[in-house]
C-alpha cells in the first residue's frame, strides 16, 4: 500500500515536471518575402529567413526584429509572447504556481513583406522625406533610441551620427 502511494506521487510529480518543462519554451518561424533576409533579434544577428526563434521568456516579453536584405528597405518590428494560450503551461500551473508565467506562446509563424528600396510610392520613402524636415537634434534622438533598443550596432550609430552632424 505504501509502495503504491509513493509510485502514484512520483508519477504525478514527473508528469507535472514534464508539462512544466515542455511548456516553458515557445517558438515561432520568422519568414520574409523575399526570403534570405538577415535577421537581427534584439540587435544581434541570428541568421537568415526562414529562421526559427525559440526562447523561454515569460508572458508579455517583447523581442525586437530587424530584417535586412540588399535592395530592400530595412524592416523593423517586434513581437510579444502573448499571442496564443499554452494549455500545457496552464495545466502545469494547477500543480505548481509559477508556470503561469509561461501560459502564453508566440504565433507559430510570421511572414514580413520587404519593400524594394527606391520605390517612390512606399511608406518608407515618404517617411524618409518627412525626416528631411526634422532638426538634427530630432534625428540624433531617434538614432540614439534605436541604439538604446539595440536595433542598430554602435558602429552603425557612430556612422549615422557623423552623417547627421555633417549635414548643412
Amino acid at each position: 500500500m505504501k509502495h503504491q502511494i509513493i509510485v502514484v506521487k512520483t508519477t504525478a510529480l514527473l508528469l507535472a515536471g514534464c508539462i512544466l518543462l515542455a511548456s516553458c519554451s515557445s517558438k515561432t518561424l520568422i519568414q520574409s518575402n523575399p526570403s534570405g533576409a538577415k535577421v537581427y533579434l534584439n540587435g544581434e544577428a541570428v541568421g537568415t529567413t526562414p529562421y526559427t526563434h525559440e526562447d523561454t521568456k515569460i508572458v508579455g516579453s517583447t523581442t525586437s526584429v530587424k530584417l535586412e536584405k540588399e535592395g530592400y528597405e530595412p524592416f523593423i518590428t517586434s513581437f510579444s509572447r502573448n499571442e496564443k494560450a499554452d494549455v500545457g503551461a496552464i495545466i502545469g500551473g494547477v500543480f505548481v504556481l509559477f508556470p503561469f508565467l509561461w501560459t502564453m506562446k508566440y504565433k507559430p509563424e510570421r511572414t514580413y513583406e520587404l519593400i524594394k528600396s527606391g520605390n517612390v510610392s512606399t511608406p518608407a520613402v515618404k517617411e524618409a522625406s518627412q525626416a528631411e524636415t526634422k532638426t538634427k537634434a530630432d534625428k540624433l534622438r531617434e538614432l540614439k533610441k534605436l541604439l538604446d533598443e539595440k536595433l542598430i550596432t554602435q558602429e552603425e550609430y557612430d556612422s549615422e551620427k557623423k552623417k547627421i552632424l555633417s549635414e548643412s
